[in-house]
């Protein structure tokens, strides 16, 4: 299963000056731009990252990355930041698997799980496996199995039992030990996932033992102390979730808190290394979250909040240099993300690097953060820039660049991305992102897309790079992403008010947003299309429904046709029942109470007047492509034949370069014709 890449792991040495790293060098680069039109190639923006991961051993000596090999396989790979006539080594690499994500357990030893990006998302598989190595390469054991055991394990040493494939890693330790936590998951007669069991793992025998402690079944969320000793577990059943409490010492649990799934009123987040324990709860304006310390003696969490970002949910975590070390600073994601530092030295290096690098949002780790050989890793990007990794060291210093992180990027041709809020109909506020194309003059109107975000109960935007944002940008469209009612992140108030409104006040925000791009005379009105995957791909069939003359096309992908199919019961559908007799109808509402046909685009395609442009997984478990069949037929059956495309290979989230390269051109190419 090993790669032959004797000529990959040569000599590597990191030079003063900024240079591509040899993994880098090795591949064939893409287009820099369309030999037909002179924009940046789709390509660039769909590509595999040139790095994908990057992490520091607690030392800082080494840095492990996962970038691509031969055959364009994703490599493990550990660079001696000391240099030396060998300084990259290949500690894992695969000639039919690549390697997913990976931890460091200590100094000399990683963890990593491996997937096929060979396959489309139709083919992969939830259950990735473990293995461990050393950082040399050697002593490379399997700890958990796959469910596809590779075709090759010339090798690699297995441990005499290893666990089945159905465990995942939880924690990937302190830093120092051997040990690790991993779940196994449980299911119920009928195949569904009912609990995640913990269990204490080392990685250089394979032994495994429980960590369980008593806990009852549906426990499904885990958090642990600096010792690893689960301390907190959340138990989700019936559309009832119970928060559970194990004091150290102790091997009862407590309850702290129950409460119906969706309405919360705190939810745990993390316990520092005082073993003190950290929650948010929804206080601020419009029920937006903030972080509080949990206080045991009134049995609730305090009343004075500890971060509260005015307008947004915290979302954020404490940085330590190993997960419950000392607290060295917070961070915390508003707009854009953003850290506090508590340590004086690590406040005047983040000042140090935003100067070398402006206008960025530069995320700092570091490992032997109280010592002056301190070393950190720097990962730096921008709305306009992917991004690219460093190290800075103190002794002996040290300031280099590793890589970028999707090269031929060029930041300068790339869309100018901001959050603005207007008033809905009703008065409520909504966020909207919006992405400028370079160049652009400000009062002039741009032919515009709305990009409707998936999910739809998610956070939509975050001030970084967008590929399909990004890649609609450098074809000179003005780009519009809503955050309607229902999208997370802006508070429980915004959040509950797209229950139950699945193409009615959810679908009136994203009208709402596209008439108030055209009053601002940003967005060409008689130049609009409208599009979006998943619950997006939804939006944009309704907004094709409820405004015929408010877009000029659409294009939906992966798109839900007929809300009502969700609900059916598929022995493949990776929705459980839980999520259908309990969640959906919160969220939704019921199919026996709610008039699904009125808002099913299916029901209502003769209404579509414009053209419309669908494409489909034909492996899709979430949506099946029955949705796109049945809207297919509707559309014909309405003389409104639509552009139509299946990628067989892939399911709902499309996993290969080809085909998001391939249906970013067909968009394109869809988009000319109707908006030009």
């Amino acid at each position: 299963m090993r790669s032959s890449l004797g000529a990959f792991v040569a000599a590597w040495v990191l030079c003063a000056a900024p240079v591509a790293p040899a993994w880098a060098q090795a591949a064939a680069a893409p287009a820099a731009s369309s030999a037909a039109t002179g924009l940046p190639a789709a390509e660039l923006f769909f590509k595999r990252p040139d790095l994908e991961r990057a992490e520091l051993s607690p030392s800082g000596q080494w840095l492990a990355i996962t970038a691509p090999i031969a055959g364009d396989r994703l490599g493990l790979i550990v660079v001696d930041l000391a240099g030396g006539a060998k300084a990259a080594t290949l500690v894992a690499g695969y000639s039919n698997s690549d390697v997913r994500v990976f931890h460091w357990v200590n100094d000399d030893r990683l963890v990593f799980d491996v997937v096929d990006r060979s396959k489309g998302s139709a083919d992969q598989v939830y259950f990735p496996g473990l293995y461990s190595v050393r950082r040399d390469g050697s002593e490379l054991r399997q700890l958990v199995s796959l469910l596809d055991q590779p075709q090759d394990e010339t090798g690699t040493r297995i441990v005499r039992q290893r666990l089945s494939p159905y465990h995942v890693l939880l924690h990937p330790g302190p830093g120092s030990g051997e040990t690790v936590i991993v779940g196994e998951w449980r299911f119920d007669s009928t195949g569904q996932p009912d609990s995640l069991l913990p269990k204490r793992l080392d990685v250089t025998t394979g032994r495994a033992s429980s960590l369980a402690y008593g806990i009852p079944e549906h426990v499904f969320s885990w958090l642990f102390d600096a010792q690893l000793q689960p301390r907190v577990a959340v138990q989700t059943y019936q559309g009832r979730s119970k928060v559970l409490w194990r004091a150290p010492g102790q091997e009862a649990w407590a309850t702290l808190a129950e409460f119906d799934t969706y309405q919360a009123p705190w939810v745990p987040a993390y316990i520092d290394a005082a073993g003190k324990l950290y929650v948010t709860r929804g206080s601020g304006k419009g029920g937006t979250s903030e972080l509080v310390r949990f206080d045991f003696a009134k049995g609730a969490p305090a009343t004075e909040p500890l971060v509260s970002v005015a307008g947004f949910d915290f979302d954020g975590e404490l940085v330590t240099e190993t997960p419950g070390s000392r607290a060295l600073g917070m961070r915390v994601d508003s707009d854009a993300e953003t850290t506090v530092w508590f340590d004086k030295r690590l406040k005047a290096l983040q000042e140090d690097i935003d100067r070398r690098l402006p206008g960025r949002i530069n995320r700092l780790q570091c490992s032997r953060c109280d010592h002056p050989d301190m070393t950190v890793l720097v990962r730096s990007w921008s709305d306009r820039d992917p991004g690219s990794i460093w190290v800075w060291r103190g002794e002996p210093a040290l300031w280099r660049q590793i890589s970028s992180v999707r090269a031929g990027i060029v930041p300068a041709r790339m869309g100018k991305l901001d959050l603005e809020r207007f008033r809905a109909r009703d008065g409520r506020e909504v966020p909207v992102w919006i992405t400028r194309p370079a160049g652009a003059a400000p009062d002039q109107p741009l032919p515009t897309v709305v990009l409707v975000h998936g999910g739809p109960w998610l956070r939509g935007g975050h001030w970084q790079f967008n590929p399909w944002a990004q890649f609609l940008a450098s074809r000179g469209y003005l780009v519009v992403e809503p955050e309607f009612r229902g999208s997370t992140g802006y508070g429980a108030e915004h959040f509950q008010a797209g229950w139950k409104q699945w193409g009615r006040a959810m679908q009136d925000d994203v009208t709402d947003a596209t008439r108030w791009v055209a009053e601002k005379g940003w967005a060409d009105a008689k130049r609009t299309c409208i599009a979006g995957a998943s619950y997006g791909g939804y939006a944009t069939l309704m907004g094709l429904v409820r405004e015929p003359k408010l877009y000029r096309c659409g294009a939906a992908w992966v798109a839900v046709t007929d809300p009502r199919l969700l609900f059916k019961w598929n022995r493949w559908a990776d929705s459980s029942d839980e999520q259908r007799q309990y969640s959906m109808p919160q969220l939704m509402g019921s199919p026996d109470s709610m008039d699904f046909a009125a808002v099913a685009p299916v029901e209502q395609a003769a209404r579509i007047q414009v053209p419309l442009l669908l494409a489909f997984g034909g492996g899709d478990v979430r949506v099946p492509i029955e949705h796109g069949n049945r809207m297919r037929d509707a559309l014909r059956a309405a003389g409104r034949e639509p552009e139509w495309v299946v990628y067989p290979e892939e399911g709902h989230n499309w996993f290969l370069t080809a085909t998001n390269v391939d249906f970013a051109r067909r968009l394109e190419a869809f988009l000319d014709r109707n908006l030009r």
